[in-house]
């Protein structure tokens, strides 16, 4: 009998704004899950490129999609595309609520404005899980470089967010720390499940030649281009390698969309290495694979700022689990995560980022030492499968709060 069609332990509704489904890998891990352990799931998210159909059923996961504006760049943009956004999440919140059904309301922000829904759903009985992706007010200073209204605006809605919640999902100690002390949370109903990568699909496979653009060295990159990930910084970094180190037999490859995209493309003819380095744009977990397989180091170039400090980056995961060692810059999280499967930059300083990338692309066995550990530490410790529990156990807790004193199967 299947999940579907068996009598579901709960019914969730997940709901996020800024990727869609099952592309946004965390939500979908987490959804899956949940399914595949009982819960009936329907998703809310935006359409996207490949995910284009309004409803979809994928393993058992109900996903409703919606229109969404053109990618923001701007603080009123954001504004703009945040109220688009939750007009239509409501409207096909109404939707699952007559068709499918759902107890609990499970918003994945930024931004967490989601909150509006959760509390409308409040009243008629359904409790509300806050998913805590990123620092919604951090990441604004982060993109504009301010704080202002609508800064002041992102702290009202996560404080709002909190108060609302039941519980809250923290992706690591640090955003733990947050839901406590700024969230004003109680440390039992907030749960750590970070996001470990899935095994299954990072797959180690033979390099793609191809790759290198007739070099030695693959360098790789892969995540959103934006602001705060500091690829203008890569950038320079590629710069000062190229011409003031007279590494000509690097390529770099950047696997990845974002609204900066054309932007670091432009800089990059302005500083006279496009032939260094390769864009690949968004692509298929295929190509992403294909690239950081071909890769002998990978990097991590975020800038050092309130956000950046306390989040945990996908990459850093996915990097070691595909076995490469990783340059950054000193990061809490990051160091947290990687520990001897990176080297650490000094933060901001683009001479000491490109020093520790040159040291690893001319140390074979440090690059070895490194995989063999980043590996390792993510099958032991910090693969998916180790966040399961932590997730069924945060939704035992939600459903006690739903059904006090139920028993359970």
């Amino acid at each position: 009998m299947t999940a579907e069609s068996a009598k579901p332990r709960g019914r969730i509704l997940i709901i996020v704004e800024n990727l869609p489904s099952p592309f946004d890998r965390r939500v979908w891990q987490e959804a899956t899950t949940l399914s595949s352990h009982g819960y009936r799931v329907s998703i809310i998210c935006p359409k996207g490129k490949g995910y284009e159909k309004a409803h979809e059923v994928i393993d058992e996961v109900h996903i409703f999609r919606h229109w969404l504006p053109r990618e923001a760049a701007s603080a009123f943009g954001y504004l703009i595309e945040y109220s688009a956004a939750l007009f239509f999440q409501f409207v096909l919140s109404v939707r699952v609520a007559f068709s499918r059904g759902f107890d609990v309301v499970h918003a994945c922000n930024p931004p967490d404005n989601i909150f509006l829904i959760g509390a409308f759903w409040k009243i008629f009985g359904k409790k509300f899980v806050f998913d805590h992706h990123d620092l919604t007010p951090e990441l604004y200073e982060a993109k504009f470089h301010r704080i202002d209204c609508f800064y002041r605006l992102m702290l009202f809605w996560e404080r709002m967010t909190f108060f609302f919640a039941d519980i809250s999902i923290a992706t690591n100690e640090s955003y733990k720390e947050i839901a406590v002390t700024r969230g004003k949370m109680a440390p039992d109903t907030v749960f750590v499940v970070r996001s470990g990568p899935d095994l299954r699909r990072l797959r180690l496979q033979e390099p793609k030649p191809e790759y290198r653009n007739g070099r030695r060295h693959l360098v790789g990159y892969v995540g959103v281009i934006g602001a705060q990930e500091g690829l203008d910084h890569l950038m320079r970094i590629v710069k000062t390698i190229v011409f003031d180190h007279g590494r000509e037999d690097i390529q770099f490859a950047i696997v990845g969309g974002g609204t900066d995209l054309e932007k670091i493309r432009d800089y990059a003819e302005e500083l006279s290495i496009a032939d260094f380095v390769t864009f690949t744009g968004r692509v298929s977990d295929a190509v992403l694979l294909d690239v950081l397989n071909t890769a002998d180091v990978c990097v991590n170039p975020d800038v050092p700022s309130e956000m950046n400090d306390k989040s945990t980056m996908n990459k850093i995961m996915e990097y070691m689990a595909l076995g490469k060692p990783i340059v950054q810059y000193e990061l809490t999280e990051g160091r947290r995560s990687a520990l001897d499967a990176s080297l650490y930059a000094r933060p901001n300083d683009e001479n000491d980022f490109a020093q520790k990338i040159l040291e690893l692309i001319d140390d074979p066995e440090l690059r070895r030492e490194m995989a063999e550990f980043g590996r390792k530490r993510i099958q032991s410790e910090l693969e998916w499968n180790h966040e399961v529990p932590k997730l069924l156990a945060a939704y035992e807790a939600v459903f006690e709060i739903v059904h006090p004193g139920a028993s359970r199967d």
